[in-house]
């Protein structure tokens, strides 16, 4: 016997309430976030719960609580609604076999290594494609506002929902100084180069830069402020042209081509410090897309990696 529409016991539109006053606490607040009345969330989630014959949620507490069938509930509804949501994407995909347009924002210590072939990919899959080079904040915040399409950067943006991400590498930060530097080993022979060099910032415009300065504070060393650059291109060059030295990471080399012998790099003493760099798209809205970019780019990175044997064993690619 074939079954019927009414014998399930629920609707995607239902569920996707659900799932909103899960989220939200308050069917008032969700509401607000679908731009539906509160009335008509309530009637859908008391449909719902009639059909599937269980309280969902606990209404004598403030926010509101899950029941255990709710909790159950909202662990399978996420799935579905999930699954559900990658349908029209995917035949779009497969129907069109292009998208229109695709924009994608690259952390500037990646776009030599990885734009010609993020390009390529790109326009094989779409008919327009866009690479913005630049800061991971500019990126992140052009992502949130519909500007951007995906994202390769520092800032997972894990506090936000809706998203998928990809990792694609994680680098050690390193000490790059003039060649002739001599031996950096611990904290303390770090302060002295910093009282005998001039020490390169990146601007605290950018992520790496903040980051740096948080981790100069956190061992104690405090290099006298005078010289800052957004990008890598341009702090690498200011060490090796000599007497200067700076905190960076080995991309951020590899991506300025510095020549060679006009600078050294060693790891930096003190506590580990690193950086992940991430792949960031909206979920399911690109299909298999973004998990073919991730992979194309860790597999460009680890080919650069192999003729950058001094740096390769800072970089883990994911």
């Amino acid at each position: 016997m074939q079954p019927r529409a009414d014998d399930l016991p629920f609707d995607l539109r239902q569920l996707s309430i659900f799932l909103a006053v899960c989220d939200a606490g308050a069917m008032a607040a969700a509401a607000r976030r679908l731009g539906l009345t509160q009335p008509a969330v309530s009637l859908a989630v008391a449909e719902l719960e009639s059909r599937v014959g269980a309280a969902l949620f606990d209404r004598s507490i403030r926010p509101i609580g899950l029941t255990p069938a709710g909790a159950l509930l909202r662990q399978r509804a996420s799935a579905l609604v999930s699954e559900a949501r990658q349908i029209a994407p995917m035949l779009r995909e497969v129907g069109r076999g292009r998208f229109p347009l695709v924009r994608l924002g690259l952390v500037d210590s990646l776009s030599r290594t990885l734009g010609p072939a993020l390009a390529d990919a790109l326009s094989a899959r779409a008919d327009e494609a866009a690479i913005l080079s630049g800061l991971t904040a500019s990126h992140a915040s052009a992502l949130l506002s519909r500007n951007l399409d995906v994202m390769i950067g520092v800032d997972d943006l894990g506090e936000i929902g809706g998203l998928e991400r990809w990792p694609v590498v994680s680098e050690a930060y390193v000490l790059m100084t003039p060649p002739d530097a001599g031996p950096v080993p611990d904290v303390a022979a770090l302060k002295v180069l910093a009282g005998r060099l001039e020490f390169v910032r990146f601007s605290a415009r950018s992520s790496t830069g903040v980051e740096i300065e948080r981790h100069l504070r956190r061992i104690g060393v405090e290099p006298r402020r005078r010289l800052s650059f957004d990008t890598p291109q341009g702090l690498i060059a200011a060490v090796a042209e000599g007497g200067r030295f700076a905190i960076v990471t080995p991309l951020c080399v590899i991506e300025a081509n510095a020549p060679a012998g006009s600078f050294a790099v060693s790891a930096l003493p003190g506590p580990e410090f690193s950086r992940r760099l991430t792949l960031v798209a909206y979920d399911h809205e690109l299909g298999r897309l973004p998990g073919e970019l991730a992979r194309l780019s860790r597999k460009r990175l680890a080919a650069r990696l192999d003729d950058a044997p001094d740096l390769a064993g800072f970089v883990q690619v994911a």
